[in-house]
């Protein structure tokens, strides 16, 4: 009896012939891609600090040029004064003191969420990621009256305040969803060793959660350094200016001194390099943390 005859190869999917070949290729479309997005960050970095040390006559000369004579004076003319120097204080205090007030917040209300569980614990989830559906343009009016009646607009306090209350809502929201993946037999154990509430959190919570806190942290000190839009709102004193805003000075109406405004621009840019630096450890591991339940 002869064997059954075989069915005939059938003809593979398009698709699939198609995905066959970009793997098979995805070498060298990656690398590209990434020379690309290599170059689109880094000229204008380089145009920036090229024009940092040039005078406005030779900027408007040869904007993408090397500087014929390169100088540090647009550094000094934007340090001359003291202006910039206190702006820079007012950004280090009011950065500083609302990142970690934020952090300690959030990770508290996170883990209180995580903890509780159930029903009330998605609704209280819910109810502080409806804060991430508001846009902060729309909240801007309502929130300058209420400052305003408590004496805190034209403050670094009321700035602060601002922007914990802005920014808690996505902090939570990552925070939550990292402690949310944490092994309830770890709490379960420490509970019948007689660990307090508190003691899970400050023991077990918080020590597994740095490199979430970690990325937590850098994202929110980006938001507060940069921001622009509530210290041009809250603070009319020059003195209690934050770096971004004290940086407007040098943008007239006709004209803009660009060497000195790009110098202020590198100054602003170093203490948001120094804090990747020293959290870089702990970064590309909390970017991802809490983003598939264990």
């Amino acid at each position: 009896m002869s064997p059954a005859p075989t069915a005939p190869d059938t003809p593979r999917p398009r698709r699939e012939r198609r995905r066959r070949v970009l793997l098979d290729w995805s070498g060298l479309p990656r690398g590209l891609l990434l020379a690309v997005y290599a170059l689109l960050v880094a000229v204008p970095l380089v145009v920036v600090v090229l024009t940092a040390l040039k005078t406005s006559q030779q900027m408007y000369a040869d904007p993408f040029g090397l500087p014929p004579n390169p100088s540090l004076a647009n550094f000094t003319e934007l340090l001359r004064g003291g202006r910039i120097g206190i702006s820079f204080v007012n950004s280090v205090l009011v950065t500083s003191v609302s990142v970690v007030t934020t952090l300690v917040v959030a990770s508290w209300a996170a883990f209180s969420i995580a903890r509780i569980g159930g029903r009330l614990g998605l609704v209280l989830f819910a109810g502080f990621s409806l804060g991430l559906a508001v846009p902060a343009q729309v909240a801007m009016i309502p929130q300058y009256v209420i400052f305003d009646q408590l004496g805190l607009t034209n403050s670094l306090l009321g700035l602060i305040l601002i922007n914990i209350a802005v920014t808690c809502s996505v902090a939570i929201f990552i925070l939550t969803g990292f402690f949310r993946t944490l092994p309830g037999e770890l709490f379960e154990a420490a509970e019948i060793d007689g660990a307090s509430t508190w003691q899970l959190y400050w023991r077990i919570a918080l020590p597994l959660s740095t490199p979430s806190l970690a990325a937590v942290a850098i994202f929110l000190f980006v938001m507060h350094w940069n921001d622009l839009l509530y210290p041009l709102l809250f603070i009319s004193d020059p003195d209690k200016a934050t770096l971004p805003k004290a940086l407007l000075d040098f943008k007239g109406e006709y004209t803009t001194n660009y060497p000195v405004l790009f110098a202020g621009v590198i100054i602003a840019s170093i203490p948001m390099i120094v804090a990747y630096v020293l959290l870089q450890r702990w970064f590309v591991a909390g970017i991802t943390a809490g983003a598939v339940r264990g």
